[in-house]
């Protein structure tokens, strides 16, 4: 392989590093984010949803969802068989092998799934997310990323994602809304974490593995690599800051969950715009998605009333929307030539963040709910009453948190 012309070491190492850190997000991040938000007897079934999300998608990217995202393109839509089971990908991606990208995307497709198991922890049955995994992944991520990053039509079209504002969190607060209003509530729907200790040492994870994330999305150890980190960085702080200041204002007390959730915002918004924006840039759309997400956790959803359990639309949704559409606003071609904002005079790009955002929005929202219509026809979707007063974990696993 590094025989092959263009061939560069250094890439390819620091995409080795990506791969890894972007990996850990889901397995053990996540999992150790969720499970510490859930309840105690929900906690290793909230673990356990994510690892099978990791498990699954592993193997159906390698099958066929790499191949049907980066390989050719029909008529903007999907791309095509030929590289099944990795086929053909002996060669150089840029400058690395073509097969360190696709498990580098790989990881991206399965943290995305994780992510909506959130929304719908402490009722849903492990039999209907295991084939909500599998379904979700080939029939929404699956397109859309071949959309924005595969050279589908909205990648002709010029939108701009660097790392996954819409392919990753827009898509997954979406379909956690919609999935949760068809599951119906809870029956207590309280947020009580079990364990503040493992969702700060969870959410370390996700802020250590985000840089893989977007640093390493630039598929190269560059200047954009670098600036992507940066960003990443600074809009965390910023939105952990400005959520805790609004929580401490508004409620009288700063929250460990608080400042968590914060930095958890600002790390979804800038994902868009990471690659793209300078540093003022990064710390506009940090502060914004710390107060946006506050709002939309203690007012909106209090005024709606659907249980989004641990808050995957009014958190990730809503930052992958507002960072895409700032991405249109403040991308500076000065840092990024493949990107230029509104306020650096290309009020198209605008439009063009509009239109993606409202594409993919509606497309998420109407396939997930056929997902649950196809779900039913195979299993139950919701546990019993009486299996969730006692417990996912016993109910669906037979196993118990004893050391949490």
């Amino acid at each position: 392989m590094s025989a092959l012309t263009g061939f560069n070491s250094g890439d390819t190492a620091w995409m080795i590093v990506a791969t890894a850190l972007v990996m850990l997000m889901t397995m053990p991040g996540l999992a150790i984010f969720y499970g510490g938000l859930a309840k105690r007897k929900d906690s290793i079934n909230t673990i356990a949803m994510s690892l099978i999300s990791y498990c699954l998608v592993s193997f159906l990217w390698i099958a066929y969802g790499y191949t049907f995202t980066f390989s050719g393109d029909w008529k903007g839509i999907i791309g095509n068989l030929n590289k099944v089971f990795l086929c053909h990908t002996n060669s150089l991606y840029n400058a690395i092998p073509e097969g360190l990208f696709c498990v580098y995307q790989l990881t991206f497709a399965a943290i995305t799934v994780a992510l909506i198991s959130g929304a719908y922890i402490e009722r849903i049955s492990f039999s209907a997310w295991t084939l909500f995994v599998i379904l979700w992944t080939s029939l929404v991520y699956i397109p859309i990323a071949h959309w924005v990053w595969g050279g589908g039509f909205l990648a002709k079209m010029g939108v701009l994602d660097f790392a996954g504002g819409i392919v990753v969190h827009l898509t997954a607060g979406i379909a956690a809304l919609i999935g949760v209003l068809i599951l119906g509530k809870r029956k207590d729907t309280t947020l009580a974490p079990h364990n503040l200790i493992l969702v700060v040492i969870g959410a370390g994870l996700l802020w250590f593995g985000w840089f893989g994330f977007n640093a390493g999305s630039a598929i190269s150890a560059n200047g954009i690599a670098v600036q992507a980190l940066i960003n990443t960085n600074t809009a965390a702080a910023v939105a952990a800051l400005v959520w805790m200041f609004i929580e401490w204002i508004t409620t009288g007390k700063p929250t460990v969950l608080g400042l968590a959730s914060g930095m958890i915002a600002g790390l979804a918004a800038v994902t868009p715009a990471s690659g793209f924006v300078n540093v003022i840039g990064a710390i506009v759309i940090g502060a914004a998605a710390g107060a946006a997400c506050y709002f939309c956790v203690s007012k909106v959803k209090p005024i709606f009333g659907y249980d989004d359990a641990l808050d995957v639309f009014g958190i990730h949704g809503i930052a992958g929307i507002l960072g895409t559409i700032l991405t249109g606003i403040f991308a500076d071609p000065k840092i990024n030539s493949a990107g230029k904002g509104l306020l650096y005079g290309n009020s198209k790009q605008f439009l063009i963040q509009l239109l993606a955002v409202f594409l993919c929005l509606v497309y998420v929202a109407i396939v997930t709910g056929i997902i649950f219509l196809i779900i039913r026809v195979f299993t139950r979707i919701r546990v019993s009453e009486e299996e969730e007063i006692a417990g996912l974990d016993i109910s669906e696993h037979g196993e118990e948190a004893y050391n949490l």
